[in-house]
């Protein structure tokens, strides 16, 4: 049964409550868009309100202001003035127990003429005023989702052949599409979806790998993982035990490196859309652990930028397995949009690494957590590795090795 285009959208909308960030009776929710998605956005509040919310703070943002700060503000106000006013009601919010859902929809080549070192400066200094909240959702503290609604820069990347309507309209049906909305179920859709991930996190997490080999186009690494490592992905739980799924879309399983045991080179298979620039043909070199070289085709000075933002950003955070046939990449497009370019392929994460991939790692202080091979950063940052030539190894504690991806596909059922 075709559904219509509207059908879909509340479809979509309630996915974002009920799956996203599993809103409970009772629970507020903040939430924030695009100024572009206001009519998206309402939709999702009615959703929340008809969850139960008792309130839902609705935070817009706006790119043009964003790029007439950088175009027009003094040159020394990047390194001093910290806009604080989203950061602060995250951090109030998710205090007292507040849901967090964020839509995301950008140009992904905003800042592309701008100051590399002032798009640093504001990163960075948002960053270290956004770590109460980031260490909260990393914890899983609370129920968080991020989903994504077209903009039409955004769309007419994405869609460079059609006309503005028409690429937005292009866009949205694929997300619809891609997130299930188009299904007469979607909830179930997605229950059927969130547990076949979680019988392939429990095989990974049976395996205990103590690393993994990769072999593709400009890669050969090895990547160690620390022990008692733990496989996330689809469905989580925070600490009240609340189900959330922390991406609409999500194909992934995902876990955490040692943050000392990465040795070779890796090239990325996809542009990277980070801080309003494109960064291409990424290729790294690990070494103890660490970047000990980093190049890029596009955007190099934005990239040793990235890497430069502490001494954990040289350091990989996230060790993430997505097949081939995952529909975002089955979908054959480049979305440029880290949210659905992460699910259409294995990737990487420099920074942060989720403490919950490890277990205690939520209760360990931060030089626990480092000793057990963890890695704290301010920043977090997946870049995509994953492509029909990838070969992927598990090596086993004896010194044996596996098959576990081959042709981008998972080789082992589950």
């Amino acid at each position: 049964m075709s559904l219509s285009f509207e059908r879909k959208l509340d479809n979509y909308a309630e996915l974002a409550i009920q799956v996203g960030v599993g809103l409970v009776p009772g629970q507020r929710l903040v939430l924030l868009a695009p100024v572009e998605c206001s009519a998206f956005a309402r939709r999702v509040v009615a959703a929340a309100y008809r969850a139960g919310a008792p309130l839902v703070d609705l935070l817009y943002v706006d790119d043009d202001a964003l790029l007439a700060r950088y175009r027009l503000a003094p040159a020394d106000s990047f390194a001093t003035e910290v806009s604080t006013w989203s950061a602060d009601a995250l951090i109030k919010g998710t205090g007292r127990g507040d849901a967090v859902l964020r839509i995301s929809g950008a140009d992904p080549n905003l800042l592309k003429d701008q100051d590399p070192q002032h798009v640093a400066q504001v990163q960075r200094n948002l960053q270290v005023y956004s770590e109460p909240f980031v260490r909260r959702i990393s914890a899983k503290e609370i129920n968080w989702s991020i989903c994504a609604a077209p903009v039409p820069a955004w769309a007419a990347r994405v869609f460079p052949e059609l006309a503005p309507e028409a690429a937005v309209a292009a866009l949205w049906e694929t997300i619809l599409r891609i997130c299930r909305a188009d299904r007469p179920d979607p909830v179930a859709a997605w229950r059927e979806h969130t547990t076949a991930l979680l019988a392939r996190r429990a095989q990974l997490d049976a395996k205990q790998y103590r690393a993994l080999r990769y072999r593709g186009p400009g890669t050969e690494l090895e990547l160690g993982l620390p022990a008692d490592h733990c496989w996330l992905g689809g469905l989580s739980h925070d600490r009240q035990g609340r189900a959330f799924v922390a991406n609409l879309p999500t194909e992934e399983v995902f876990t955490l490196p040692h943050r000392e045991r990465a040795e070779g080179w890796v090239a990325a298979s996809l542009p990277l859309a980070y801080a309003g620039n494109l960064i291409e043909g990424i290729r790294l070199r690990f070494a103890a652990g660490r970047v000990v070289e980093a190049h890029a085709a596009r955007g190099e000075a934005v990239l040793h930028k990235l890497l430069d933002t502490d001494e954990g950003a040289r350091r990989l955070g996230e060790v993430a397995l997505v097949p081939q046939s995952s529909p975002i990449a089955q979908s054959g497009l480049l979305f440029l949009n880290t949210l659905y370019d992460e699910n259409a392929a294995s990737h990487l994460a420099v920074g942060r690494a989720y403490r919950v991939c490890l277990a205690g790692g939520a209760t360990m202080d931060d030089a626990a957590f480092a000793a057990a091979g963890g890695n704290e950063s301010l920043t977090h940052v997946d870049f995509m590795i994953g492509s029909a030539e990838l070969e992927v190894d598990g090596l086993r504690a004896d010194g044996g090795a596996e098959p576990l991806m081959r042709g981008g596909e998972w080789a082992q059922p589950v």
